[in-house]
């Protein structure tokens, strides 16, 4: 029995899912949540059963969930065993710019999604960027800035998986859009950041023959921390991850060699071994790629699509609206990027046209909307811990996101 008429339906779910998210629900249980209230009310309660079970059987699903799985499972391991601070402060002793380690830090720590990351590169930031004579608030841009310019390329964001498995277009194609507004983004940041920043304060002068055999046993730590995360990338990339309908399984094969080599070197006992499967956030964000296509199918049984299509049409709504305010709002409002996207695929399906262009796109402005929301996470944990006003900081990330976001559409009309 449908209770009320689609579009309106969909509205009072999102409605829920805001209310869920802002009452700090975890996001998997409130996608999964809003999917079957959204089903209650515009869907035969009859055929909700067999909904969630081809979801559920689903192999695209089911490939997503696996890799979001794996690389959970693989970022709270590089916790919990201590790599995570090999890598990280290897390489500082690699690169001994202080604006370079302390805008590379966080990009290296980025590449695990693990919650508190930006807690985790706070300190070694504060470090460097003090011989800068940075302002709080600067500091806290950098950390915030660099940890996140990585995701728009990164091959195992979960975000990014998702978004290539929900439109059907190849990884790689996204990702190969994606380079040049990344790369403003680190110009962007690293000008905002650190010019006319003071000198770095130089320290005692080390004999050459010391100096050499510190940066060679950091290059060595460096590798042998990040050989995990190297041979899960070049596996995904060897087994051809940007074909769609396998790069799930793809990415989950490879984080389970990447898992296999990190133990390896860290050779945990098995008590951090099975730590990191008592944690929630693992299972919680594995639900929440569930809960995108449940949502998804939903969506597309109930006609959402084309009743926007249709309105789309007769409004005339010009298709990049659609395509960057929609998803934007989205993942500021919900202040997640999976939830910007897996709410945007289902409402902008049939009313643009999926190709690479367009979903680069899509995902950089669901990112972006994510990345300046006051509620981010990284954040508020950032701005707590160099003690500095919120509003300061966006001094610095509002005109980034500007940047960003004017590169995104100049990348769309122009590549």
């Amino acid at each position: 029995m449908v209770l009320i008429e689609p579009l309106a339906a969909f509205v009072v779910s999102l409605v829920l899912l805001l209310l869920l998210l802002y009452k700090r629900v975890n996001v998997g249980i409130a996608l999964n949540a809003s999917a079957l209230f959204l089903a209650l009310l515009v869907l035969e309660w009859q055929s909700i059963p067999e909904i969630i079970y081809s979801t559920a059987i689903e192999p695209l699903a089911v490939a997503v969930v696996l890799a979001t799985f794996g690389i959970m499972l693989l970022s709270q391991l590089y916790k919990e065993t201590g790599v995570i601070n090999s890598l990280s402060e290897s390489a500082g002793r690699i690169i001994r710019n202080s604006k370079i380690v302390s805008s590379v830090l966080p990009a290296i720590i980025g590449l695990l999604p693990v919650a508190g990351g930006a807690l985790m590169s706070a300190p070694l930031v504060d470090s460097q960027t003090e011989k800068l004579g940075l302002k709080p608030e600067k500091k806290a841009y950098v950390n915030i800035w660099f940890r996140h310019t990585i995701f728009p390329v990164y091959p195992l964001s979960q975000v990014l998986i998702m978004t290539s498995a929900l439109t059907g277009v190849a990884m790689t194609s996204i990702i190969a859009r994606q380079i040049p507004v990344v790369a403003l983004m680190v110009i962007t940041g690293f000008l905002i950041a650190f010019w006319r920043s003071s000198s770095e304060k130089k320290g005692g002068d080390q004999p050459a023959a010391k100096e050499n055999s510190s940066l060679n046993s950091g290059l060595k730590r460096f590798l042998i921390a990040f050989s995990p995360i190297l041979a899960t990338i070049v596996v995904v990339v060897g087994l051809g991850a940007a074909a769609v309908s396998m790069a799930g399984l793809d990415v989950f094969a490879s984080t389970v060699l990447g898992i296999i080599v990190l133990v390896a070197i860290a050779k945990p006992s098995l008590k951090i071994l099975v730590k990191p499967l008592r944690k929630r956030e693992i299972y919680g964000v594995t639900l929440a790629a569930f809960g995108a296509f449940l949502l998804r199918n939903v969506a597309v049984a109930a006609g959402i699509s084309e009743i926007v299509k249709t309105f789309a049409i007769n409004g005339n709504i010009d298709v990049i609206v659609l395509l960057t305010v929609v998803p934007a709002a989205l993942g500021f409002v919900t202040g997640s990027p999976s939830s910007g996207v897996a709410i945007s695929v289902p409402i902008l399906l049939g009313v643009v046209t999926f190709s690479p262009a367009s979903v680069a796109l899509l995902y950089i402005s669901a990112f972006l909307g994510y990345l300046i929301v006051p509620s981010h996470l990284c954040l508020m944990f950032t701005i707590d811990y160099f003690k500095c006003s919120m509003g300061k900081v966006y001094r610095y990330i509002l005109p980034s996101f500007f940047v960003s976001f004017i590169a995104a559409l100049l990348v769309y009309f122009l590549v």
